[in-house]
């Protein structure tokens, strides 16, 4: 099979040849940065006992997601270690600032990397860095740190005039680097493109200028607002995603949206005002987009969710990413054993706080094996770490992880 066509199967539960991998197709499925240059490092070395010619020098990592400090996944990285998927991502990924006209600049361990030319972060003098827009912090990352916290204003608890007030649309140039970049991974690629494109902001998780903790307050006390709110986001949405697939077309095969609706304990809400005011909001997008499209679609939603998992596949959701296999109830053979025939698990490999970070490559290949021996069984699973790989891991454990699953026998 080719990695689109592996994919392809997995997500409709049919056969595959091999277990399906993504490495770096979306951005809660990549790197960091500090850990891509060691994991760069230590197959440049393993390749430089082999008897063939020295390998080329490598040249510095791009960052293309300035917010969690992502490295850019190489291609001949990416076949490596199996990736079957690649993003479609925005021209300015973070903050704003667009992946271009890259430059040289450090992490504070003394990496070299590459940057977008109008990355310019102002050290302050405790060491932080910073990101201003109008000369307001919109990021802000400790002195030596690993990635930024954001800090720019979301809409929604200060009450905007919902009649004066519109979310954003699609510009023409948008669309127009959208419909070029998806017909070049279409062309030159073998793999699956995924793209993110959800609300123009996350209906439970994006919204709230006062932070979170008001947003919530509004969310519980509020619901004829909030669903007006709803209302106006999902126009937008839906205005948005008619202009995408007019842009992309079939050259994309997975549609992400992301929103956080869980703990690692238990869901942030009730059943019960999940069904009431979130399901009808996100139900009317992913209503339209399997009427008219051929895409699935990939809920990115860390923590417990079993409760809410009955009304996520009611509401569209196609394919569950990272599946915390560590939070309460979400074991592994329980969400294969209730969901699977409905849902596809994609991710789910091994505990990313403990096992990845601090196991032995051995620990991290027997969880993987005893999880893959779960969610294999069937297909309807795509292998992806439990979130991004973290600057802490290893490179004997990432290497531990994927290499176990590409090794994987299918269940017969």
């Amino acid at each position: 099979m080719t990695s689109r066509e592996r994919i392809l199967a997995a997500i409709h539960h049919e056969p595959v040849d091999r277990v399906p991998i993504d490495f770096g197709g979306t951005r809660q499925s990549g790197i960091s940065v500090f850990a891509y240059a060691p994991l760069r490092a230590h197959l440049a070395a393993l390749a430089a006992r082999e008897p063939a010619a020295p390998p080329a020098p490598l040249p510095p990592p791009r960052i293309f997601d300035l917010f969690q400090m992502l490295a850019e996944i190489e291609p001949e990285i990416a076949a490596r270690f199996g990736s079957d998927c690649v993003g479609l991502n925005r021209r300015a990924v973070a903050f704003g600032i667009p992946n271009e006209q890259w430059k040289p600049w450090r992490l504070h361990d003394g990496t070299a990397v590459e940057v977008p030319g109008a990355f310019a972060p102002e050290t302050l003098p405790d060491g932080d860095l910073v990101l201003r827009r109008g000369g307001e912090i919109i990021a802000q990352m400790p002195a030596r740190g690993y990635y930024f916290d954001r800090l720019e204003k979301y809409p929604g608890a200060l009450h905007p005039d919902l009649d004066a007030w519109e979310p954003p649309r699609l510009s023409s140039s948008e669309l127009a680097y959208y419909r070029t970049e998806a017909e070049r991974l279409h062309r030159t690629t073998d793999r699956a493109v995924i793209a993110a494109l959800g609300p123009p902001y996350e209906l439970f998780n994006g919204i709230g200028q006062g932070g979170f903790e008001d947003w919530m307050v509004t969310f519980a006390s509020e619901p004829e607002y909030v669903a007006a709110l709803y209302r106006k986001l999902t126009d937008a949405w839906i205005e948005n995603l008619e202009a995408f697939h007019g842009a992309v077309g079939d050259r994309i095969q997975v549609l992400q949206i992301a929103d956080d609706f869980g703990t690692q304990h238990a869901p942030f809400l009730s059943v019960r005002a999940f069904r009431e005011l979130l399901l009808p909001a996100y139900k009317r997008g992913l209503d339209w987009v399997h009427a008219r499209t051929s895409w699935k679609v990939l809920l990115h939603s860390d923590g417990a969710l079993v409760p809410l998992l009955p009304s996520i596949i009611e509401m569209g959701v196609d394919l569950l990413n990272p599946v915390q296999t560590t939070a309460a109830g979400m074991d592994p053979r329980r969400l294969k054993a209730e969901f699977g025939d409905r849902l596809v698990f994609w991710g789910g490999s091994c505990d990313c706080q403990g096992t990845l970070t601090r196991g032995t490559p051995a620990q991290v290949a027997a969880e993987v094996r005893a999880n893959l021996d779960c969610f294999q069984r069937g297909s309807g699973h795509v292998f992806a770490s439990v979130h991004n790989l973290q600057a802490n891991v290893p490179p004997e454990n990432i290497m531990a992880l994927f290499d176990t699953a590409l090794a994987h026998p299918l269940p017969t």
